[in-house]
Order: structure tokens, then C-alpha cells, then sequence
């Protein structure tokens, strides 16, 4: 079972996007639902074609970048705020998943986890906070950690580690940065159904999966895309420092 359409009501009109892993999977809902809601959007992705593809449809910019490389993220993120005039919604999105028993993960598996779901997030959180500050306007951070940073998982240890940080930085991001009108949460997405794990994924695993759900599901990115909207919103103007939870009740801490 899919979910269904969603009606846009403008809720971000307006506002001024950025979206690292935009080009597809959950980043790619985000960027979708966002614009659709009236926002500028700028995504930053390694996935050329797709990236630029998606911009288009959306009516909005792309810019390459290579998380692994500090340099190249400045690079982007301010040729995306040259773009969009400035930033009210930061939302970072990229990561990668990889999997590995704890007595093989090597120090290079470790940094390059690191590098590319938590150290690019400070990268990119400090290019907007001062472009934030400097308007003086305020805006909103919403980093994409797991539930595997509140439970791990068997061969997860680099990843769930990661993203435990993840949940961590945006945490200490909402105390430094709230007297600057800016909030800052980490959302926890499950099982969602994207391009990440198709290759090896198989009927049997969707079923098996499915059950630890009390929705009895899998979550698709749209489900996840909507928590995200909410954040960016002014709905939530007065949540900052949280990590929500979008698994389907796998976990409910």
C-alpha cells in the first residue's frame, strides 16, 4: 500500500531552500513536496543527471558536490545561496549507507561514514547559520539522521554511530542558534522504500520488515518528505533540538 496524494496549501511560499542529497530517494520527496509548496529550491547532489533533471521539473537549481570534500561544499552551498538570494530551510539529506561487522569496520570505513553523514552536516549548518544571522531573519535546519541512531543495528556500527552524532550536532545547534531565531531538528526516518538497498532488496525482506510496524508497511518518501514539511513550516516554530521519529512505530523513543 503506497500513501496517498497529499494537497499543497503554499505553506512555504516563498521560502528559500537548500537540500543536499536532493537529487532522488528521500532528498528528492523533500525537494518535491517543498516546491510544491512554494518554495526556491536548490539541490545539492554527486548525482549530476538526476540532480538537474529534477531541478528542472521543479523549477528550481543544482549544483554538484562531493560531500567528501570540505572545499567543493563551501563551493556549492554559497553558489546555491548566490541563487536563492540567501536561505530560510536547510535541509541536509545526503548520507550513505554501508554495512559491516564491528571487528572489520577499517579506520577508512569509519572516516568516510563520518565525512559524509556528520562532518559535511557541520559544513553546510555553519555556510547557513551565518547567512541566517547575518539577515537576521532567523530560518530552520532539518538534518536527516535514522532510527538506527536510537537503536543500531547488527553490521550498522559506523553508520548507526554517525548518525547518533547527527542527532547530537543538531541538538547543540538548536542551543547555540536559538537566540538567532533559528531552530534545528533531526528527523529519524525507518524502513523507507527508496533507491538506497533496492539492488539487494527482495520480497521477502518487505514482508519481514513490514511486520515490525504496527502500520504494517513500509514507509515511502513522501511519508517522510511530509514530517520534513512540518518542520519547515511555521507550524513548528516552537520545536528546536528534536529528533522525530518517521518509522511506522518501529521505534516510538
Amino acid at each position: 500500500m503506497t500513501t496517498p496524494p497529499v494537497a499543497t496549501t503554499d505553506r512555504l511560499a516563498g521560502k528559500r531552500v537548500v537540500v543536499t542529497g536532493g537529487a532522488r530517494g528521500i532528498g528528492g520527496a523533500i525537494a518535491t513536496r517543498f516546491a510544491a509548496e512554494g518554495a526556491y529550491v536548490s539541490i545539492l547532489d554527486r548525482l549530476v543527471a538526476e540532480g538537474t533533471g529534477l531541478a528542472a521539473d521543479i523549477g528550481g537549481t543544482f549544483h554538484e558536490v562531493d560531500l567528501l570534500h570540505p572545499d567543493a561544499i563551501d563551493s556549492a552551498m554559497h553558489a546555491a545561496l548566490w541563487d536563492l538570494g540567501g536561505i530560510d530551510v536547510l535541509v541536509n539529506s545526503a548520507g550513505i549507507l554501508k554495512f559491516s561487522p564491528l571487528l572489520e569496520i577499517t579506520v577508512a570505513d569509519w572516516n568516510e561514514m563520518f565525512s559524509i553523514n556528520t562532518r559535511a552536516m557541520l559544513t553546510t549548518m555553519q555556510i547557513a547559520a551565518r547567512s541566517m544571522i547575518a539577515a537576521g531573519t532567523g530560518g530552520t535546519m532539518i538534518n536527516l539522521a535514522s532510527m538506527a541512531a536510537k537503536k543500531g543495528g547488527a553490521g550498522e556500527g559506523h553508520y548507526a554511530a554517525s548518525k547518533a552524532a547527527v542527532v547530537a550536532l543538531t541538538r547543540v545547534a538548536a542551543l547555540e542558534w536559538g537566540n538567532h531565531g533559528i531552530t534545528a531538528n533531526s528527523l529519524c526516518p525507518g524502513y523507507i522504500l527508496t533507491e538506497m538497498g533496492a539492488a539487494t532488496r527482495t520480497k521477502e525482506n518487505i514482508a519481514e520488515w513490514s511486520g515490525y510496524s504496527p502500520l504494517g508497511r513500509l514507509g515511502e518518501a513522501v511519508d517522510v518528505a511530509n514530517v520534513a514539511l512540518f518542520l519547515a513550516s511555521s507550524e513548528s516554530a516552537y520545536l528546536t533540538g528534536q529528533a522525530l521519529n518517521a518509522t511506522g512505530g518501529m521505534v516510538m523513543h
